[in-house]
């Protein structure tokens, strides 16, 4: 990229100067010129930013700079006399009187007068500085997606903890009645956590896999509550070649049983629906709500699994997901909507025959 930057400011730059002289002269003259250029911009954007302004040494910045300003235009003035003006004079038709206005140059008898300096220092800056735009604009967004990925992760990483210490607690409860369920709720922990620590590094996972997960951990909380839950899970439509963010589902169940099924006393009850029409996909959950405790009445919107997913969503789908969130008297709804992305499907290679 960098290589082909430069050869297209050459080619730019001898068209420009080949209107008042012509390309070989421009093409000649421009490859000194080039140079500075390169040795300027280079300067600036892997020594002056790096180490003085992303360490916030901002005096010794503008003091290297402005050093770096003038050395870089003596030398295009160094260019304009010891290169460029002879050459031009040697080119040049009509030797006894020309002024070159574009150059700032007097020829009169093979003689110069005077030195233009500004005109060097603004030759040397027109290019330059449009690079270092373009190099600041790539730090500022690689340094922007890394902050996205940390943040990302670290969101992630809240599931991980939150998910298990809920599933151990279910685990916990069993054990204190010996019940032979106790090994089933082992191997599949095991199997939800081998899929949430080596499958789930992804940015994207499919979505039939996600789907595998949740009931995963629905099959675990059903032993739990046995009777007294009623659960039903419907999904429809084409999930085999569909992508979703890891992990983006789990906190919406999370929250219906810890919160519509762990606080109810009596009979609880729980629907599920999954709907995929195309790329847009329809999450709709709504579970009974336990009777109001007083001070309690926020707990809902200010859980740790709903503020997790509406942060992921901001960050992983922010113009392409919408997220409802309804607190009646009876029961709590989630409708999560968001557009999936596609799997490229990988062609199959063909049997050679011989």
């Amino acid at each position: 990229m960098h290589v082909l930057f430069w050869i297209v400011v050459f080619v730019v730059f001898t068209i420009i100067y080949a209107i008042k002289s012509s390309y070989y002269v421009a093409a000649h003259n421009n490859l000194f010129y080039i140079v500075v250029y390169m040795a300027y911009f280079y300067a600036i954007a892997y020594w002056l930013i790096p180490i003085y302004l992303l360490k916030g040494r901002y005096v010794k910045l503008i003091v290297h700079f402005l050093m770096l300003v003038f050395v870089s235009a003596l030398l295009c003035r160094v260019i304009d006399i010891l290169v460029v003006l002879p050459y031009l004079i040697h080119h040049t038709k009509t030797v006894d009187w020309m002024y070159h206005e574009e150059y700032g140059y007097t020829f009169w008898h093979n003689l110069t007068i005077p030195l233009n300096f500004t005109y060097s220092l603004r030759m040397a800056n027109e290019v330059v500085w449009f690079a270092v735009g373009i190099k600041l604009f790539k730090l500022w967004f690689e340094r922007k997606q890394a902050a996205l990925k940390a943040e990302l992760k670290g969101l992630k990483a809240q599931i991980h903890p939150h998910f298990l210490f809920n599933t151990l607690n279910n685990l916990y409860a069993l054990t204190l009645n010996n019940s032979p369920k106790a090994p089933g709720v082992v191997l599949g922990l095991s199997d939800m956590l081998r899929y949430m620590l080596y499958e789930c590094n992804a940015d994207k996972v499919s979505l039939n896999k996600e789907v595998l997960m949740l009931q995963h951990y629905i099959g675990l909380e059903k032993i739990r509550y046995e009777d007294r839950l009623d659960l039903n899970f419907t999904i429809n439509g084409e999930l085999d070649d569909k992508l979703i963010a890891p992990l983006m589902l789990l906190p919406l169940v999370e929250n219906a049983f810890k919160h519509g099924t762990s606080e109810k006393v009596g009979a609880a009850w729980i629907n599920i629906s999954l709907e995929v029409a195309g790329k847009q996909l329809k999450f709709k959950i709504s579970n009974s709500r336990p009777d109001a405790v007083e001070g309690e009445e926020d707990k809902y919107r200010g859980n740790i699994g709903l503020q997790n997913i509406k942060q992921r969503l901001e960050l992983l789908y922010p113009t392409t997901h919408q997220l409802k969130i309804m607190d009646e008297e009876e029961a709590f709804l989630a409708v999560l909507e968001l557009e999936l992305e596609v799997a490229q499907l990988k062609p199959v290679e063909q049997p050679v025959t011989a």
